[in-house]
């Protein structure tokens, strides 16, 4: 854990803020006594991706079919027409 005091706050905020974006906790001293501590923020979790329900959704909508590779670019083709205007 690094430490900084009440002026290194003041007059050297980007150096402590650049330990905390490293992931760094900063103990925060005044006259010579720790009275606070800087923690990173967590980083949000990543949403899940259930490949289950996905597939589940594809099916409900396409059933078995399985398309061409002419049928999947005049899909894509027709996406980007749309795009265009």
């Amino acid at each position: 854990m690094r430490t900084a005091t009440v002026a290194d706050l003041r007059n050297h905020f980007r150096r402590v803020s650049a330990w905390i974006e490293n992931g760094e906790t900063v103990q925060i001293v005044k006259r010579g006594r720790a009275f606070a501590r800087l923690v990173p923020e967590e980083a949000p979790a990543a949403p899940h991706f259930d490949a289950g329900k996905h597939l589940k959704r594809l099916r409900e909508i396409w059933g078995d079919r399985v398309f061409s590779a002419a049928e999947v670019k005049a899909m894509r083709d027709a996406e980007l027409e749309g795009e265009e205007g």
